[in-house]
């Protein structure tokens, strides 16, 4: 008779010197089962050994190596020391000890337990163990999500590894303290991003020189971190650099609770909505500071993804539609076409008549605002203070009246449209037309009216940011003296002087494109 001996061990055994050694209790649950098998006269097939797995993980490796081979019947005993080491599930009893070892002749036997499928009269004891098993599973899933729930709340750090850039406090527990060495890489990252450098040039730059990805960092640390064994496991990606620019840890805040397990009985996780997250102010102290975060989160929240010169980013959230002053989406010509990028509007997508769209070539609209920039610096320069003062603040109370009566016309067709909802609301409460008609009818006016509350609201904040250029007064003089003779555009020049471009609809029969530059000054 060939025995293959089963063991399992669910918590991490604190003894071990290396991650590839046994842990003591695994290496006693071997010396007893092969006493036994021995005395059995028993032949070892093999020994599968599954350490740190809990008894209700089924995706255990030896577990599965074990039901392989046991299908194509290589043994003819399953041995382990009890029951539960096999399955803490009893729909798993029933499925294998019940159900398919027998089927594929195999003998089951637990020595601790007294479970030995030969015996046709411990059948029952078996399910009441592995009911038994069960209810320990469910209850103990409670308990600990009891426990992790509080800890979250009271802003206790409960992760098995700290985020990099900060490390356990070896002092207290749950509490997390600065890695100097690595927070050394997360200040780096989020001021190049602040600087006008995207995700994937920042990856780039951190790979050049050879810095590990916080996986490798780990690894490098000597924690039992699992390794990746993809190629470029090592090195940094986009998603890293995109994930730590939007984490509150590193302004001092405990978030946990992204994601939640789906049941008790496996390890899977999903996703969890922001409002179920456990975040916590204050508990530990800040890599950065609130100054750069909330710089960050803003050109984040603007979508605003700046590249080196001559690339998609220059213009990002810069530039508008002037017929409909949504913001305009980049894209690439495909190589047959020359591969250029160019700026378009996407609103006449999003709804019938929305917009009538407008349309540039980056390399074109590049060249119109540094000749405009040129051109006004030339002329700025030569002019007298008392003049220029006064020509700046017509034009700003210019646009301040530009923007106001938009407003205002936004507004009204706001309420216009909220107004065609409720008298068709009121159709169908009347029952003049169906439910199935007021949600067609409806939905275009609802469209519409979250479309130009958008954009009121964008008009809402430039209105206030012209309100803090008049208040702050006039600084064009030694702005533009930076800025004379520019050949070039890049990402800083373009955030220090311009608001935002507003572009026109092509010029029929022509290649020009009307544009109108809103500037920061």
């Amino acid at each position: 008779m060939k025995v293959a001996i089963y063991c399992r061990l669910s918590e991490e055994d604190r003894n071990k010197q290396f991650e590839t050694d046994d842990s003591g209790s695994i290496q006693n649950q071997k010396a007893m089962l092969l006493q036994y098998a021995m005395e059995q006269g028993w032949e070892l097939y093999n020994i599968y050994s599954d350490d740190d797995y809990t008894g209700s993980d089924r995706r255990r490796p030896e577990f599965n190596r074990l039901l392989k081979d046991a299908e194509q019947h290589r043994f003819d005993i399953v041995l382990c020391k009890t029951q539960s080491r096999f399955t803490r599930e009893l729909e798993l009893v029933e499925k294998y000890i019940h159900g398919l070892f027998p089927v594929w002749g195999i003998r089951f036997v637990s020595i601790v337990d007294n479970a030995d499928t030969a015996n046709k009269g411990n059948k029952k004891s078996r399910q009441i163990n592995g009911l038994v098993n069960e209810w320990y599973l469910e209850d103990m899933s409670e308990n600990i999500r009891s426990v992790l729930k509080n800890r979250r709340e009271n802003g206790f750090h409960i992760g098995a590894f700290a985020l990099y850039g900060y490390k356990k406090d070896p002092d207290q527990k749950g509490h997390l303290i600065i890695d100097e060495e690595a927070a050394a890489v997360v200040r780096e990252v989020f001021t190049l991003f602040s600087q006008g450098y995207g995700k994937t040039a920042i990856a780039r730059i951190l790979n050049d020189r050879g810095v590990p990805n916080p996986t490798e960092y780990k690894r490098q640390q000597g924690l039992r971190y699992k390794q990746p064994t993809m190629k470029n496991s090592t090195l940094w990606k986009y998603f890293a650099i995109s994930d730590m620019l939007i984490n509150e840890i590193y302004i001092g805040n405990m978030v946990q609770g992204k994601y939640g397990s789906i049941s008790y009985k496996t390890k899977q996780n999903k996703p969890r909505p922001k409002s179920q997250w456990y975040i916590v102010e204050g508990t530990h102290e800040p890599i950065i500071d609130r100054e750069l975060w909330d710089r960050v989160q803003a050109m984040i929240a603007h979508r605003a993804k700046p590249f080196k010169v001559g690339t998609i980013g220059l213009f990002a959230r810069k530039a508008r539609c002037a017929s409909c002053g949504y913001v305009m989406r980049s894209s690439k010509m495909s190589p047959a076409k020359g591969g250029k990028h160019y700026l378009q509007c996407s609103n006449r997508y999003v709804a019938k008549d929305a917009c009538e769209g407008a349309f540039i070539s980056l390399e074109r609209l590049e060249e119109l605002v540094l000749a405009e920039i040129n051109r006004l610096s030339a002329e700025y320069l030569d002019k007298d203070e008392l003049e220029q003062n006064i020509e700046f603040c017509n034009n700003l109370q210019a646009q301040k009246k530009s923007v106001l009566a938009s407003l205002a016309s936004y507004r009204k067709k706001i309420e216009e449209y909220a107004k065609g909802i409720r008298d068709i609301y009121m159709d169908k409460v009347k029952g003049l037309i169906t439910e199935s008609d007021f949600v067609e009818l409806s939905k275009d006016f609802t469209v519409q009216k979250e479309r130009l509350e958008r954009v009121a609201s964008d008009s809402e904040k430039q209105l206030a940011e012209i309100d803090e250029k008049i208040e702050l007064g006039d600084n064009r003089r030694e702005l533009i003296l930076q800025y004379t003779n520019l050949e070039h555009l890049n990402r800083e020049i373009v955030e220090m002087l311009i608001d935002y471009v507003s572009i026109g609809r092509r010029i029929p029969g022509t290649r020009n494109v009307p544009i109108e530059i809103h500037w920061n000054f």
